[in-house]
């Protein structure tokens, strides 16, 4: 459910604006978003794991915060960041 080590600093090399960035909002985005995608998986094979669901709607509510953020302090990075992740079709 939650993701490897391996995987996060390859999001973080990914995403980051400049050397050694693990706080900007679009690696926590990404971040956040390979953490919803896996526990979507999850909940595809347990329907009933409700204490799971509400830290996945934790992470959504978390990740709506900080695109909102973006969105209104600077709109070129939110346009570039939902394009490569794929959200908001």
């Amino acid at each position: 459910m939650s993701i490897t080590a391996e995987k996060k600093q390859e999001l973080i090399k990914e995403f980051a604006t400049g050397e050694g960035d693990t706080g900007s909002p679009e690696v926590q985005v990404a971040i956040l978003t390979t953490r919803i995608l896996n526990l979507t998986e999850h909940f595809k094979t347990h329907k009933k794991d409700n204490h799971s669901r509400r830290g996945l709607l934790m992470l959504v509510n978390k990740r709506r915060s900080l695109l909102s953020y973006l969105s209104t302090t600077n709109q070129a990075r939110y346009q570039t960041l939902i394009k490569r992740l794929g959200l908001r079709k």
